[in-house]
């Protein structure tokens, strides 16, 4: 894809969410804010939410956001991704445009919502006196293995999206149900031993656990975890680029 192109349609993407109000794209600063705040202060302060065996007193915020933040990024790009070919055919039938490299404006529109969300956070940290780690430094090694994940996927669901309109419900069904099934708001410690064997088979929770290893509990993540993710990133998108080729006709003929 012509790089100005992606830039143009990332600068579009985030500018656009915000098109028409009098603070624009302020927003994509307060509402991390009044998150952050809420989930927290809130939780932790007012509802008196505490973690097993962590003492410090947001402890239970901390554990909420340095979940919910990099899912919510996950699911948006996914969610929002899968369905880029449909959403996009004005422009892919007017220029000839890599299908593969389009869902990557919407991986880089969720970064920035991102990066804004987690720098607000840490610095909220900051301001609580929470130690600083040396592995937040691996923050952008996770976030980059996250969003590889959310790109593959994104990408073959988009293929079968041509053709089968149903599946953005659909994804949205399993976004939700994936969420629950993802230690996020619960610990893993109260899910039943034999199932937490089987926790691994989650890719969801191969990268949620290695924020919640740096921010609760200030360890190296298991980069086991980290390899198989992108192992099956990589595998998806092979099979992916694969499909892409034998139906990239009935794709832009669909379209």
């Amino acid at each position: 894809m012509n790089i100005h192109l992606l830039i143009e349609l990332t600068k579009r993407d985030f500018i656009d969410r915000y098109s028409g109000s009098i603070l624009g794209v302020s927003w994509s600063f307060i509402w991390p804010m009044v998150n952050i705040f809420i989930y927290t202060v809130i939780f932790s302060k007012v509802m008196g939410a505490r973690l097993p065996g962590v003492s410090n007193a947001y402890s239970y915020g901390t554990y909420l956001v340095a979940g919910l933040v990099p899912w919510m990024a996950f699911a948006s790009t996914m969610s929002r991704a899968s369905c880029v070919f449909v959403e996009k055919k004005h422009i892919i039938s007017k220029i000839r445009v890599s299908l593969p490299s389009l869902p990557l404006y919407v991986v880089l529109s969720e970064s920035i919502t991102f990066v804004i969300t987690f720098s607000i956070f840490i610095l909220f940290l900051f301001l609580t006196s929470s130690p600083f780690s040396n592995t937040m430094l691996l923050l952008p090694v996770i976030y980059l293995a996250q969003q590889l994940f959310a790109y593959a996927l994104s990408f073959f669901i988009a293929i079968f999206h041509v053709f089968f309109r149903d599946l953005k419900e659909v994804v949205g069904i399993i976004v939700q149900i994936w969420f629950w099934f993802t230690p996020i708001v619960y610990v893993v410690d109260i899910v039943p031993e034999y199932v937490r064997d089987y926790l691994v088979y989650n890719p969801a929770y191969l990268f949620i656990r290695a924020y919640q290893d740096i921010f609760i509990f200030g360890r190296l993540p298991n980069f086991i975890y980290l390899a198989i993710l992108i192992f099956l990133s990589l595998a998806i998108l092979l099979l992916s680029y694969y499909l892409f080729k034998k139906l990239e006709k009935d794709i832009r003929d669909f379209i």
